[in-house]
């Protein structure tokens, strides 16, 4: 377990962007942590200490931000990494779900057969808000007859709820507002 310490200098390496993506919105961005290699690593290294010891198949990264933390935990955790990506960006056949964000509805697809039946699966993504993605995420996995184990995030938005709509399905995350 890191030490409080060194969880407030990645946490200082968030910054808010306030009216973003709309007004009244105070946007976490990542892109200053993603930039502090020590920032990055710490993130990445508190999330992968949290399933060592675990048989874990896969990561799915969410589009576009689980993606960059994503494949760095599936490295580390010697799984395969599968994305979940916005419509059209996929060149096979896809399976595909529809869901609501915190500001609209919007759908995501995954190559079939990337999940293997029975694969133990952790979901990533940058930030837990509401928990859309990620459950939209989680049924793509489970059409393709995976299991998610856990849902994992950089930082949680604890105020919007997102742990309580993920329930009873294990939720890690390393910075909490």
């Amino acid at each position: 377990m890191l030490s409080a310490e060194t969880l407030a200098y990645a946490k200082s390496k968030i910054r808010d962007i306030p009216d973003f993506p709309t007004k009244g919105i105070l946007f976490k961005d990542i892109t200053p942590l993603l930039a502090d290699p020590r920032a990055f690593h710490i993130v990445l290294d508190s999330i992968a200490e949290r399933f060592i010891g675990e048989h874990v198949d896969a990561i799915v990264g969410v589009e576009a931000r689980g993606f960059i933390f994503g494949g760095a935990l599936a490295a580390r955790l010697n799984a395969s990494f599968v994305p979940a990506r916005k419509p059209g960006k996929l060149p096979a056949e896809s399976d595909r779900v529809s869901y609501k964000t915190e500001y609209s509805t919007a759908e995501l697809e995954m190559h079939k057969h990337s999940i293997k039946r029975g694969a133990r699966v952790v979901v990533v993504d940058d930030v837990l808000a509401t928990g859309g993605t990620a459950k939209a995420s989680a049924e793509l996995v489970t059409t393709q007859g995976g299991e998610v184990i856990a849902y994992a995030f950089a930082i949680e938005l604890a105020f919007l709820g997102g742990k309580k709509v993920l329930s009873p399905i294990r939720v890690e995350s390393v910075l909490t507002y």
